[in-house]
């Protein structure tokens, strides 16, 4: 533990704060230390780490002082103000948010696609899109081998992506439903219990929503793709954990479903759960708490002859957030690209 390094979570009373904590331990992550930090509603908290109380502190400029790696999950405002600070005093930054996501200074990263983008940063990396995540690591074996020309995908995401009180608000107003009572929606602009809303953040002035355009505008830098015609639908659904997608993906020549499954068997990350005769597909429930991204359904697109059609699924709290924000962190250090500054402290 004294070599371990020393470790902040911006954000630790939320849920992908939570789940940091948990896949810190689990992965037994390199620790000396750990800090958490929330806004001032918060501080003051205390929380288990392990069979440790540590009690939460309100971000502050000076809470990264002697911190290698700092955790970010506290929305776009606290990670403009606090990471580059952090950054500055030789912290490694991960940062959750959408706020340096297109920063062309800033890598954008799933370790499963673009780990050797971690060596470019500047003491700050992305962490991308809970969706666009998710959609990479499926498509971007397929990728290497048969270059993608375009990419339709339609997306069916839990509530846990919004946070703890979406999730609150649907076993409410499930119950209130089933109750046979009247719904007033609080977190989301309609009901979401037995309903779907086509609307995941704002209306863009193109019709699309800043969601849908995160999963082309990321998906492309991530990918190395400039090229890729994307198209991205996204709808909330009355699930709690993991998001579902299905994907069509025009490919530059002829792929077939049975290579698609031999490529995608090998790859990291990945379990394909694909047998029609027995309805063995992903489903949200099956991937929630874990680490995979599934992969079933794949068969070829019947409107244009060099297509695929998969259906791809993840819990968007561990591989769309924390977890690939550890894994990022892992890989820095084991490239040995993180300042370690902790010891001769």
């Amino acid at each position: 533990m004294n070599n371990g390094y020393h470790v902040a979570i911006v954000g630790a009373t939320g849920m992908v704060g939570q789940e940091f904590i948990k896949i810190l331990l689990q992965r037994r992550f390199p620790m000396s230390s750990i800090h958490l930090y929330a806004s001032d509603r918060s501080a003051g908290r205390k929380v288990f780490v392990g069979q440790h109380e540590i009690q939460v502190k309100q971000t502050a400029s000076d809470s990264f002082d002697n911190i290698d790696v700092a955790l970010f999950s506290a929305g776009s405002e606290i990670s403009k103000h606090f990471a580059p600070i952090a950054a500055k005093v030789g912290a490694l930054v991960i940062d959750n948010s959408a706020a340096w996501r297109m920063d062309t200074r800033v890598p954008l990263v799933v370790p499963e696609v673009n780990v050797e983008d971690i060596k470019k940063h500047r003491g700050i990396i992305a962490n991308p899109n809970c969706s666009t995540i998710q959609m990479v690591v499926a498509l971007y074996p397929l990728h290497k081998v048969n270059p993608i020309k375009r990419i339709t995908v339609a997306t069916y995401q839990s509530v846990s992506g919004t946070g703890l009180a979406a999730v609150e608000e649907l076993t409410k107003q499930a119950k209130i439903v089933l109750e046979g009572g009247n719904v007033v929606p609080h977190v989301y602009a309609h009901q979401i219990a037995f309903n779907l809303l086509p609307e995941i953040d704002v209306f863009l002035e193109s019709g699309y929503t800043k969601e849908e355009w995160k999963m082309i505008e990321e998906t492309r830098k991530i990918m190395h793709a400039e090229s890729i015609a994307i198209s991205a639908t996204c709808v909330r659904v009355p699930v709690f954990i993991a998001h579902s997608e299905a994907v069509h993906i025009e490919f530059t020549d002829y792929m077939s479903p049975e290579e698609a499954r031999s490529i995608l068997s090998k790859a990291p990350g990945i379990k394909i759960l694909d047998d029609p005769n027995v309805s063995l597909y992903p489903q949200p429930w099956l991937a929630a708490g874990t680490d995979d991204v599934y992969v079933g359904r794949i068969r070829s697109d019947a409107s244009y002859l060099n297509g695929l059609v998969m259906w791809v699924v993840s819990d968007n709290i561990r591989k769309g957030a924390a977890l690939n924000a550890i894994q990022i962190a892992e890989e820095a250090i084991n490239r040995d690209w993180v300042k370690h500054v902790n010891d001769s402290k």
